[in-house]
């Protein structure tokens, strides 16, 4: 058996991994141990076979276990800046951000798909309001960066995030682990793994995280900001007759928690004024000093979620067949404010609600021989998801609407109520709710074959060629029905019936969603797709310790609608990859050096816009784009002695539109998408052994991301303006932590950790979506310092 001393070790070396180093399932084995303190090997699955990580052609990342315990990290979110080139906003977990190689997840209707796949033990996340989870019992993550259409199918035409569990083994152990930190955070994780009966093992972890908040609300004292997630999954593994194993996985997610803060920014006279319209950038008030001011009514961020796994795997003697069969349903509710301040008059808020069912089934088999190495199958994926998009207004803040933007300056429930109220009519129509939805439903349903070959065509040399063929078939429909505000119906049924002379005015025409297709009736559309997407890739390994490989390869996503525009469709995006690359070690196995240098052409591009007429609600609408870019990788990890390593990440992209004529009618064509051109990662691990009958373990990390880029288009989205605070600017996180871990027959570990420990504070977003009617911008800030303690245990 491994002796903690050493097991201590294998974990320091472990330590900082974003680029390459992965942990084992359990605790390391003497075998998993390199004595002479060299990088140790990663093995993944990157091409749908087990290879090590150096031996695959593909710019890809790895985070382990390690990594994850040593950043405090509770979900990708919370680890954005560390995995260059892949940012992940968490802000409202049931609708995140990805950005992979400057191509983005910005739309959380249903009627769109996501570029970026995100996998879960092989199953597809589809829909992002169940995309972004807690980390429990994570073996690893793989971020492969480029089109991986080919394996892993539609929807990863900018690449893949692979999130893989560890499997039951028939070893009794457990873990246990508690955080405590500022703001009342409490982590809680454990896991039980053993064997159950003789061919069957068993495994069952739980992890909760939960906060006070670090954002109050100045009057009400409502905590934003607020952690409340907690989840549990249970694994059985059947090693069953004739080499067959049987893998199945049940989780379950529960998050409640109070939605995103609007930290209103107008400069606004006493109540009953208006705000200064139009808005003036230069005299907003900084987030950072203004109060966080909120009367959303029944605020609330929520989401349950389910899913089921079983996989499948056989040898025969010519091959391995593998099938992955998934079951993912979650509901989700996001509330928020959307006018940043708490007067009834400015009152705005919006509501996505989701439920979202899917079944993928894959098969594939795989072979190695002298002569190539290959896997071939097919897939099937389906989902059937619904949407309510619902916006809440009050009769006040319409008559703010109406004066703001001088459609009907004073408004008229307000003056309607005053005359009433002159005649003696015990009517207001003032503080009367006002709500619209727009209703989307959708199926989708994909099939697809694939194949994949590396031709071992001489002994340094290997071609692959892969293909896959895809057919998508979509079914959507828009249905946007008259407003609901029964209150304001009844108090007008009632001056009508009274005679009171009503000016003509609609009064019931819908401000949001005034769509004559969708009022009546659903509007329903049926459409489908084929694509064949290839990719070809040519390996060069001089040594053993050194490849280089020139790639090309072609993604696919599926086309789609616009949930908020009936009618709006749009064709599947495209793009091809052009990648030149290298992956190498030195020193015996102790400096390791990889880099990359890329080109693709990225056609139809989704992204989401902010539509923000003059006198109507402002909504998130679909655009269509051409971007092409150029960028580099470059990871390095060096184990300079048995205890100190350090690392560096760093990746470089220029991404500019190469076609597009924005909704403002600006030509964008050659300007910058706003991508920032570099993020860096970077830091230290140092181990000093036999400190008080143990080892102690200090890591030191640091992630930079360089500013947003500005086109002709960005004051309109507030991003690149002249406030009297800094946006779009280069934010930079450093986090330590210090560890000691036992040579007790039952290893404990006691660490004190920090988070952004130098407190830096950035303004992560200037909102607009209430600006061209109410004249409420609000801003958005990032998190300040977090520390805590941690109590860990391994049986």
């Amino acid at each position: 058996m491994m002796s903690i001393r050493r097991q201590s070790i294998y974990l320091s070396l472990l330590g900082w991994c974003a680029g390459g180093i992965a942990a084992a399932a359990d605790a390391p084995t003497a075998a998993e141990f390199v004595d002479s303190g060299e990088l140790m090997t990663v093995t993944v699955t990157a091409q749908h076979r087990t290879e090590v990580s150096q031996d695959v052609p593909i710019t890809l990342q790895v985070v382990n276990a390690v990594q994850i315990d040593k950043l405090a990290a509770t979900d990708l979110a919370s680890m954005s800046g560390y995995i260059p080139g892949l940012q992940v906003s968490g802000d409202q977990p049931t609708q995140p951000g990805y950005t992979l190689r400057g191509i983005s997840v910005s739309d959380f209707g249903i009627g769109t798909d996501s570029p970026i796949g995100i996998y879960q033990d092989g199953v597809y996340a589809g829909k992002t309001g169940g995309a972004l989870l807690l980390f429990n019992d994570v073996q690893r993550i793989e971020v492969l960066k480029g089109p991986q259409g080919t394996l892993f199918g539609r929807n990863s035409a900018a690449g893949a995030i692979s999130v893989i569990s560890n499997e039951p083994t028939d070893v009794l152990s457990a873990d246990a682990k508690a955080r405590w930190g500022n703001y009342g955070s409490q982590y809680y994780e454990g896991m039980v793994n053993g064997q159950i009966a003789p061919g069957l093992d068993g495994r069952v972890s739980f992890v909760s995280n939960r906060s006070k908040g670090w954002l109050q609300d100045a009057e009400t004292g409502v905590r934003y900001e607020r952690d409340g997630d907690w989840g549990v999954r249970a694994q059985l593994l059947w090693h069953g007759p004739a080499d067959t194993n049987f893998r199945v996985i049940y989780e379950h997610e529960n998050l409640a928690q109070p939605p995103r803060p609007a930290i209103g920014i107008a400069n606004l006279p006493p109540a009953p004024g208006l705000p200064p319209y139009p808005t003036d950038p230069a005299n907003w008030l900084s987030p950072f000093q203004a109060p966080l001011l909120s009367d959303t009514v029944n605020p609330r961020e929520s989401r349950t979620y389910d899913g089921v796994t079983l996989r499948i795997e056989h040898s025969f003697s010519f091959g391995d067949l593998t099938s992955i069969s998934g079951y993912r349903h979650f509901n989700t509710y996001n509330r928020e404010e959307q006018d940043g301040t708490n007067r009834i008059y400015l009152y705005f808020d919006d509501v996505n609600i989701e439920q979202n069912k899917s079944f993928t089934q894959e098969i594939s088999l795989g072979s190695k021989s002298a002569l190539a190495d290959w896997v071939t199958g097919v897939s099937y994926y389906y989902d059937d998801a619904h949407q309510d998009s619902q916006v809440n207004l009050y009769t006040d803040s319409i008559d703010t609407l109406l004066t703001q933007t001088q459609l009907l300056p004073g408004g008229i429930y307000g003056p309607i109520s005053q005359a009433a109220a002159e005649f003696g009519i015990p009517v207001n129509l003032l503080g009367n709710t006002w709500q619209e939805n727009m209703y989307n439903h959708g199926y989708s349903r994909a099939l697809a074959a694939y194949a994949d070959v590396i031709w071992h065509i001489a002994p340094k040399w290997n071609l692959t060629t892969g293909i896959r063929f895809t057919h998508d078939e979509k079914d959507f429909s828009w249905y946007s029905p008259t407003r609901t505000a029964n209150e304001l119906d009844a108090g007008l049924a009632e001056l009508a019936a009274l005679g009171f002379p009503l000016p003509p005015f609609p009064y019931t025409q819908n401000i949001a969603f005034n769509f004559a297709a969708s009022l009546n009736a659903p509007l329903r559309y049926n459409d489908s797709w084929n694509d064949t997407s290839p990719r070809v890739v040519l390996d060069f390994k001089p040594q053993d310790n050194l490849m280089y490989y020139l790639s090309y390869a072609k993604g696919y996503q599926a086309g789609g609608y616009n949930a908020l525009s009936p009618g709006a469709k749009y064709n599947p995006e495209k793009v091809n990859n052009y990648e030149l690359g290298m992956k190498s070690e030195y020193f015996d196995h102790k400096l390791l050096v990889n880099a990359s240098a890329y080109y693709y052409d990225y056609t139809n591009l989704q992204n989401l816009y902010l539509q923000n007429p003059a006198g109507e609600i402002p909504s998130y609408q679909v655009t269509i784009s051409d971007v092409h870019a150029w960028g580099a990788d470059l990871e390095t990890h060096w184990q300079a002695t048995e205890g100190l390593r350090l690392n560096l990440i760093a990746t470089y992209i220029d991404s500019t539109y190469k076609d597009f004529l924005s909704p403002t009618g600006r030509d964008l064509s050659g300007q910058a998408t706003g991508v920032p051109f570099w993020q860096i990662a970077g830091g230290l691990d140092y181990v000093v052994h036999d400190v008080i009958n143990g080892d102690v373990d200090f890591t030191l990390q640091d992630a930079y991301v360089g500013p947003g880029r500005c086109n002709a288009d960005s004051p309109d989205n507030y991003g690149c303006l002249t406030t009297p605070f800094k946006t779009n600017e280069a934010t930079n996180r450093t986090d330590v932590r210090l560890a000691w871990v036992s040579h007790s027959r039952v290893p404990v570990t006691v660490a004190v950790f920090a988070n952004n420990v130098f407190d830096k504070r950035y303004v992560t977003g200037v909102q607009n979506i209430s600006v061209q009617t109410l004249g409420t911008p609000f801003a958005s800030v990032s998190a300040p310092r977090f520390w805590g303690v941690e109590l860990g245990a391994h049986f």
